[in-house]
């Protein structure tokens, strides 16, 4: 064998030995030990990364505790799990020493303060009116002479934007749009309109047309200012008095557009049937309002994540009135796990899952975990994940780790869940610039 020959059989070895290392799982393990950790205050956090070597952990005594002592170094044997107990909110670092004297890493901790809210689980009734009059379509109008035209149309405004002006006055009902047509039919004076479409602000001169058939001006546009639903309420957080709701946006069924909130409410609902979810066709359920004229909160957000706004007290028919703690996202695991949700009357009642896929987010992004119903006295009744579900909250381990969003069609039992940890953050419950945190993994 000449030296050519061995330099290739010592690099094929050489490949090899080191795609072994590298996809060994003790290699995998320690490439899995994170650059920072999150703790809530006083909360226990366990840990355990399955590497067949001791080590020397050091912490500051004051801010955390291994294994429950109050050493400043602590050996652990890093095959077992072991334990981290925050005593106050801040930041500190912890030091690991492979066999005590290798440098190994230097670990970030972040110690947020202790957050605990009531979960939901209770159907809601929710009414949004939009902060201006939404485009939903263009129609034809028929004018004296006999001829057919959309002045909406005409005038460049298309389906999903939001008037929000016309002659710079603020506009948020449709019955005030007529108004205006009636002056125009006075005046002759083009209405000044302004529109928002994509975040950006636009305006249009539009000429409305006189209606023959409906002896009215028109602008030729079918227009909405309102939406009305049901959905679940998430959670409920008593320190601050707000709640979260829903896990997904609220979009205008025609245009598909998220709805920009003005005003709207949250109100009492009571389900009095469940139409079943088979596959390709996901079910509902059907409730009513309930005490429309007790409002149990008021909408100030609508986001990726769902609703949010004040309510001035814990929501009555709960699974439990304690209060629970919540997970961030990275704490979320694939396994068991519950869901409080209703299916008759107001009764909130728990049913088991399986959160079979977990993404991992390091910034807020929907679609955090896909969720299977396991429960069969849940899937008897509802054939699955049902519209009127999403913001049920997600329950593991005895903490709120986040809320049912959709539905797969071709499998009702299946869905996703969002982390309930970003619909905090959008609550103003947790707040961003403690988790220093930005972006998302792909």
């Amino acid at each position: 064998m000449n030296s050519n020959q061995r330099k290739r059989w010592f690099g094929l070895v050489l490949v090899i030995l080191v795609c072994t290392v590298g996809f060994s799982t003790p290699f995998q393990h320690f490439a899995a030990f994170p650059n920072e950790l999150r703790l809530f205050s006083g909360q226990m956090k366990r840990l355990q990364y399955g590497v067949p070597v001791h080590a020397e952990v050091t912490v500051d005594p004051q801010m955390l505790q291994i294994n429950g002592t109050s050493e400043h170094s602590l050996s652990v044997n890093l095959n077992e799990p072991f334990s981290l107990q925050p005593n106050q909110s801040g930041q500190t670092n912890m030091k690991v020493k492979l066999f005590g004297k290798i440098p190994f890493k230097t670990i970030k901790v972040n110690v947020v303060p202790d957050l605990r809210v009531i979960p939901g689980g209770q159907t809601i009734g929710v009414k949004v009116k939009s902060a201006g009059i939404l485009v939903v379509g263009h129609h034809q109008v028929m004018d004296r002479e006999g001829a057919k035209q959309s002045p909406g149309e005409a005038a460049g405004l298309k389906m999903g934007d939001l008037i929000v002006s016309i002659n710079n006055v603020p506009i948020n009902e449709v019955h005030k749009v007529g108004e205006h047509c009636e002056r125009f039919g006075n005046d002759k004076q083009p209405l000044q309109v302004t529109y928002k479409r994509g975040g950006q602000l636009n305006q249009t001169k539009l000429s409305p047309v006189y209606d023959a058939d409906d002896h009215a001006w028109r602008l030729g546009l079918y227009i909405r200012d309102s939406a009305a639903g049901v959905g679940t309420l998430t959670f409920y957080a008593p320190d601050q008095g707000v709640y979260g709701a829903l896990g997904h946006v609220i979009t205008d069924m025609d245009t598909q557009t998220p709805i920009e909130v003005g005003e709207g409410q949250i109100l009492q609902s009571n389900v009095i049937s469940i139409n079943k979810s088979q596959t390709g066709e996901p079910g509902e359920k059907r409730a009513q309002f309930v005490k429309e004229g007790k409002i149990l909160g008021n909408i100030e957000r609508n986001t990726p994540f769902g609703i949010f706004g004040k309510m001035n007290e814990a929501p009555t028919h709960s699974y439990s009135a304690k209060s629970l703690p919540v997970a961030f996202a990275e704490d979320v695991k694939e396994g068991p796990a519950q869901i409080l949700t209703v299916v008759n009357g107001q009764k909130v009642e728990r049913f088991n899952i399986e959160i079979v896929h977990v993404s991992k987010q390091s910034g807020p992004a929907t679609k955090g975990m896909v969720i299977k119903i396991t429960d069969k006295r849940l899937l008897s009744k509802t054939g699955g994940i049902v519209q009127g579900m999403s913001g049920s909250p997600i329950l593991q381990d005895g903490k709120l780790v986040g809320a049912v969003t959709h539905v797969f069609v071709n499998d009702p039992s299946s869905g996703y869940g969002c982390f309930i940890e970003w619909m905090l953050q959008d609550a103003g419950v947790l707040l961003k610039s403690s988790l220093k945190r930005t972006g998302e993994a792909a």
